[in-house]
């Protein structure tokens, strides 16, 4: 077997075995179950560590072997609703919704992740005020085009059993939005209607 043939193997058994890490202990950092794989499998030559798109299309084949399609489809539909709830919720901020709730790869303890946009945090505090969430404040660091990094406040909430993170962007972030963690594009995410329409499509998939 060529030295090529052995590192294309190597990378795709270290993207299955960091999908595996994500699923089973939670992981949502790519480059967190990127590193454990690679010390669980003792790999420490990096150019043959796999991207993030790789170890998300890993979990995405997870999920269908090893999920039942039914279960999986029902617990994602379900993650989407919240999903949609909390849109709703904080419609005058132009919610979009990202991560593995878009992508189709979350289950109940990946939760949902928002991007709204507004003057400041402030505006977002006084709805869950007056909606009576409790909430817990944090930040989250984003990268941008340019290699620009920024830290963002962010609210975290549970609705129902299922964690709902707010990350508070500038208004001028929707035409610069944060770049993709898996493709390293701009982030833009899925407005209300999208989401309406993912959902319905879900439930009628034959129409």
């Amino acid at each position: 077997m060529g030295a090529s043939r052995r590192s294309d193997i190597q990378r795709q058994h270290l993207a299955y075995e960091a999908a595996r890490i994500m699923a089973e202990q939670g992981e949502q950092e790519f480059e967190r179950a990127r590193r454990k794989a690679a010390s669980r499998l003792g790999v420490t030559d990096r150019r043959s560590w796999p991207r993030n798109d790789e170890i998300q299309d890993a979990l995405l084949q997870q999920r269908r072997l090893f999920d039942p399609q039914a279960t999986h489809r029902t617990e994602l539909r379900r993650l989407r609703g919240h999903a949609l709830g909390a849109m709703r919720l904080f419609a005058a901020f132009a919610p979009r919704l990202v991560g593995p709730t878009l992508t189709g790869t979350a289950d109940a303890s990946t939760g949902v992740r928002l991007y709204l946009f507004a003057e400041g945090p402030e505006e977002v505090i006084l709805i869950l005020l007056d909606q009576a969430i409790p909430w817990q404040e944090r930040e989250r660091t984003l990268c941008y085009a340019g290699g620009r990094r920024a830290v963002h406040p962010a609210f975290h909430f549970v609705a129902g059993d299922i964690p709902v993170e707010l990350v508070v962007l500038p208004v001028q972030s929707r035409r610069d939005p944060p770049l993709d963690a898996v493709s390293e594009r701009p982030e833009r995410g899925a407005d209300l209607a999208e989401v309406e329409r993912l959902i319905r499509d879900a439930e009628h998939p034959g129409d």
